[in-house]
């Protein structure tokens, strides 16, 4: 495929409404977790991005029929499915692909995985993956491919050494197909893995402490047929307050999901963005101070990613953003990931002004002007953050690599040039 570059034409102001589309992180890990069962699933408000797509190309490897009947409407039917040698080339697409072993260990026995792809956002480590199917009953062999098998899988009384969302899905699923009761203690507890618990539960399985960082599986459990619904993506929520806020527009976000919003509303808060209710919209008015709220008694204040419910780590490039446009001085602090700052060079290059620290900290010092740049785009989250960049900026930029934008937000640029926004995407997207 050709490589994709976005032409921004910016400081255009946006009004309207937008829906966001399904949460990326919960279609992933609910699509391989179709695998578990030898029935039919039906799964509404898939986003069709290039993540899903991969990893639905990787399902139909394995044997299982993998049918789009809307355009966010997926059937998968896993009758009969084989732990067959995944593609490495796919699998290097995208990190979801390790969300495969679960499902696969589960009705084969047996799986091989090349190591996954994805972002490339520092080192993300995969051994609490093979401590939780260790802990389960499987043998785990890591060399130039990722091997695991058991004759059957038992429950156990598990603890994660981080919680980390992807070995938490992949644990509880394993857990779902194992015999007897499975503890999974320091579980991650995001929406999206609240979400794949739901979707395990109308297949059959006995679930509790959802939510929470203690889950209890009642596994071994008959599982049957099941439709469910994917839940709206909370991250590009927070993404579209950012936009609203940088462009001074007023948006209206319509079925929000505004139950697992109030961490990102309180982050937002600190930058002076103030967003209103309505049933389950969220309203982001065009007056907002954008004056950065100072810690008691003048300090400078801090926003800093932590696991959930605190503010998300894919929400602090958009964060970082939308700082440079807000009155006061505010510390960043990124704990998860090691590279995911090293964008702010380009901010710094359209008149950001950004201190970086290390590669955690960045010290934003705003109101600043951007003028229009030539961008790459590293990864999904510095991506979309640069297009926020672009569409409040003066003149004109163009963010090359794209792709990896799209690899995570459903055709974004037709959804903001909807709302006012001046995206050109080249080449042209082909009509379905």
């Amino acid at each position: 495929m050709p490589p994709i570059q976005y032409i921004v034409e910016g400081g255009q102001r946006l009004s309207g409404t937008i829906e966001p589309s399904g949460n990326k992180n919960s279609a992933l890990p609910i699509i391989a977790a179709a695998l578990l069962t030898e029935h039919p699933v039906t799964l509404h408000n898939v986003p069709r991005i290039r993540d899903t797509e991969t990893l639905v190309e990787l399902v139909r490897s394995v044997g299982a029929s993998a049918e789009w009947k809307a355009r966010n409407t997926l059937a998968i039917h896993a009758k009969e499915i084989r732990a067959a040698d995944l593609d490495p080339e796919l699998c290097a697409r995208i990190r979801a692909s390790i969300l495969l072993a679960g499902p696969l260990l589960a009705r084969c026995g047996e799986v091989a995985l090349p190591p996954p792809g994805g972002d490339v956002i520092g080192r993300r480590r995969l051994d609490t993956h093979f401590l939780a199917f260790e802990q389960l009953g499987a043998a785990v062999t890591a060399t130039h491919r990722l091997e695991f098998r058991a004759s059957r899988l038992k429950g156990a009384d598990v603890f994660l050494d981080e919680p980390s969302v992807t070995a938490t899905e992949n644990a509880l699923v394993a857990a779902v197909a194992a015999r007897g009761t499975t503890y999974l203690r320091n579980a991650a507890s995001e929406p999206h893995v609240q979400d794949l618990a739901h979707f395990l539960v109308k297949l059959g399985a006995r679930i509790d402490g959802i939510g929470t960082n203690t889950m209890v599986v009642e596994g071994g459990t008959t599982l049957g047929p099941a439709e469910h619904t994917i839940g709206p993506d909370h991250i590009e929520v927070g993404s579209l307050i950012g936009l609203a806020a940088v462009t001074r527009s007023p948006l209206r976000i319509a079925n929000a999901g505004v139950e697992h919003l109030r961490s990102i509303r309180m982050g937002f808060e600190r930058l002076g963005i103030v967003c209103g209710v309505e049933g389950n919209d969220l309203i982001v008015p065009s007056n907002q101070t954008l004056k950065i709220q100072d810690d008691f008694g003048g300090h400078v204040p801090k926003l800093e990613d932590q696991p959930w419910p605190a503010f998300p780590a894919d929400l602090m490039s958009i964060a970082i953003v939308t700082a440079t446009q807000c009155d006061g001085v505010i510390l960043m602090f990124e704990k998860m990931f090691e590279s995911r700052m090293f964008f702010v060079d380009k901010l710094i290059a359209m008149g950001g002004r950004i201190v970086l620290c290390d590669p955690h900290r960045a010290i934003v010092a705003g109101p600043s002007r951007l003028r229009g740049s030539v961008m790459t785009s590293p990864d999904i989250r510095a991506g979309m953050a640069m297009l926020l960049a672009a569409v409040c900026a003066e003149g004109t930029s163009t963010i090359n690599n794209a792709d990896q934008i799209e690899r995570g937000y459903e055709r974004i640029e037709e959804r903001l040039n909807a709302l006012g926004a001046r995206i050109t995407r080249v080449p042209e997207r082909p009509h379905e």
